[in-house]
């Protein structure tokens, strides 16, 4: 199961890397929007893969399209303000039961905070970290239905899967971390990050399983860390390319709180190369982080009822942003 929290924008690193200083020509107003492109039908129990669900035509197919549209404003060199809204896209074929396509369109939580520069900017070595704290607040849907056929033929309404659903009906907070240093040959190494810790234990919505513990879906914690090397492409003025790694997931138990009803917790670690450009007030970043480890880990309810439930992974996704700033 993908993260749904995306993680810090890389336009500061996109500046520093193509050797623009953003504070020598500061803008008060950034808007932007983020694309995710995802699917995702390879079955993993650990991190063992289930060919055979490929082979007998089995396998669960998750399409999803992720829109994010955020807007900032700059109140000082150090502190800023922001907003992300995530429209949501997606669509299930489900081949179990309850057997049915599930489509989902709809705008998904909406998060809303601040950021803060540790060291006040322009720094001397042209170094940085930033530090952020969003509030996300359950705007998106979480219980959208289909029309779906049970074990025994029988046209019911059931509820889209978990993975599909906008929002996750808990209020959260949202911590990120982001960074850049520069090292020889006009390279950047930088890392980006976000936790969402979301307290509430459960939603209250069927997840139409009938294993002890499943009933209902879990309002689970996510995570997203991307780290790497950037570096501007020679004679090609505000082009830059970049190499690094991702992981993103959903933990075993939450910080906080309970951890109780369905959920697939689990990892995937990714490669992920990709290219920055700024033009004037624009920055354009491009990845399509491609996975090499894949890990369905055992949920609460698993431990509890003596299984490992599993979950449908991607082999890849093509994410790109474009800002303004003015």
């Amino acid at each position: 199961m993908a993260a749904r929290q995306g993680t810090p924008g890389l336009g500061a690193l996109a500046l520093a890397t193509c050797g623009r200083d953003e504070h020598k020509h500061p803008r008060l107003w950034t808007v932007g929007v983020g694309y995710r492109y995802q699917p995702s039908f390879r079955h993993f129990v650990g991190t063992v893969e289930q060919k055979q669900r490929e082979i007998a035509g089995t396998q669960i197919l998750n399409i999803y399209h992720l829109l994010d549209v955020s807007v900032e404003r700059q109140l000082t060199p150090r502190w800023s303000v922001g907003a992300s809204v995530p429209v949501i896209f997606a669509h299930r074929n489900q081949l179990y039961n309850p057997r049915g396509k599930f489509v989902v369109n709809s705008i998904g939580d909406v998060s809303i905070g601040a950021r803060t520069w540790v060291f006040k900017p322009p720094t001397e070595s042209g170094d940085n970290i930033s530090v952020g704290a969003f509030l996300k607040l359950p705007t998106g849907r979480y219980n959208v239905t289909g029309l779906a056929r049970n074990a025994l033929g029988q046209s019911i309404i059931a509820t889209a899967d978990q993975s599909i659903q906008a929002g996750d009906g808990g209020t959260g907070l949202a911590i990120e971390l982001q960074g850049y240093k520069r090292i020889p040959f006009r390279s950047e190494v930088y890392f980006t990050g976000t936790y969402l810790f979301n307290p509430r234990n459960t939603n209250g919505v069927s997840s139409f399983r009938t294993a002890p513990g499943e009933t209902v879906l879990s309002v689970t914690d996510q995570y997203l860390y991307r780290g790497g090397l950037g570096r501007p492409v020679p004679k090609i003025k505000g082009l830059a390319v970049s190499f690094g790694a991702r992981m993103e997931g959903v933990p075993v138990r939450d910080a906080f709180g309970k951890s109780d009803g369905f959920r697939r917790p689990g990892y995937a670690i990714s490669l992920d190369p990709g290219f920055l450009y700024v033009r004037g007030s624009y920055i354009f970043t491009c990845n399509i982080p491609w996975a090499v480890e894949r890990n369905r880990k055992r949920s609460v309810a698993d431990y509890r009822n003596g299984r490992h439930g599993d979950a449908a992974f991607a082999d890849y996704a093509i994410l790109f942003s474009l800002s303004r700033r003015f």
